[in-house]
C-alpha cells in the first residue's frame, strides 16, 4: 500500500510545478480589457523610448512614442498606433514583421518583445 496518496513522486513534482505557475502567473484574465497605464506604458517605456521618446538628440524616425499626438499622427497615410485598431496600427506591424529592416526594435537596439507582451 502506498497510503493515503498513490501517486509517484515525479507526478507530485509536476503537479507543484503547475500549481507554482498558475499561482505566479499574472492575475489578468483573458477577458479582461488591456489597461494603457498597467499593460502598455511599462513596456513602451523600458523598449521604445530610448528611440523614440522625448529627446530629440536621441529620436529616430520622427515619431515620439511617449505622447498621444505623436503616436497617433498621421504618418503619410498610416499612424504608428491607431486607437480600437490594432490591425492598422503600423507599431504592430513592425514588432510581428519577419522583415528584419523594418522590425522593432531593430537588432542590437533593445530585446524583441515576446508574444504575451505583444
Amino acid at each position: 500500500m502506498r497510503g493515503l496518496f498513490p501517486f509517484h513522486r515525479e507526478m507530485w513534482v509536476g503537479w507543484a510545478v503547475v500549481a507554482l505557475l498558475l499561482l505566479t502567473f499574472p492575475q489578468r484574465t483573458l477577458g479582461e480589457p488591456v489597461d494603457f497605464n498597467r499593460d502598455i506604458r511599462p513596456l513602451i517605456s523600458k523598449n521604445c523610448l530610448a528611440c523614440h521618446g522625448p529627446d530629440e538628440e536621441q529620436r529616430q524616425g520622427d515619431l515620439r512614442l511617449d505622447i498621444s499626438g505623436g503616436a497617433h499622427a498621421d504618418r503619410g497615410g498610416y499612424a504608428a498606433v491607431v486607437p480600437g485598431k490594432p490591425e492598422k496600427s503600423e507599431l504592430l506591424r513592425r514588432l510581428t514583421t519577419s522583415d528584419a529592416d523594418e522590425r522593432m526594435p531593430p537588432d542590437g537596439a533593445g530585446r524583441p518583445l515576446n508574444p504575451a507582451e505583444i
